[in-house]
């Protein structure tokens, strides 16, 4: 692993950490704005369980290098699951972490694939899956 992407995988856990600890506390009324009505869950379980996931996922970015590929896919797929949410969030209008005009709340809408890429690369995920396509096809 490069240090760009040390150094990418460990701010993008910090950051999981940081997010997931606001779900928790400071910020758990932005974040019951952004779950979907049609979730059959109850709000504030679905805010508290996303954000202990959140903080495991960071963890797990911060200290488990070895499983680190693994761990890049997951929260990519965690990316992705979440984005309902700020899809509801832009729908509904509902203003919620300083997003108080549709376009801002639309160009958030813009970062949820970066955020997917980012797990990915700074965590040799999508380097690894084309090693193993290439091998495949090559081999």
């Amino acid at each position: 692993m490069s240090l760009p992407r040390t150094l990418a995988r460990w701010l993008l856990g910090a950051a999981l950490v940081f997010t997931g600890t606001a779900h928790l506390t400071f910020a758990r009324d932005d974040f019951v704005a952004q779950v979907p009505s049609w979730l059959p869950l109850p709000v504030d379980v679905t805010v508290v369980a996303s954000g202990v996931v959140e903080i495991l996922l960071g963890l797990a970015l911060l200290v488990l290098g070895r499983w680190r590929v693994a761990v890049g896919w997951i929260v990519a797929a965690f990316f992705v699951a979440i984005f309902p949410g700020n899809i509801e969030q832009f729908v509904r209008g509902t203003d919620a972490f300083g997003l108080d005009t549709d376009l801002a709340r639309g160009i958030r809408l813009l970062f949820q694939p970066l955020l997917v890429l980012w797990a990915l690369w700074s965590t040799g995920a999508w380097k690894a899956w084309r090693g193993r396509r290439r091998a495949a096809v090559g081999g």
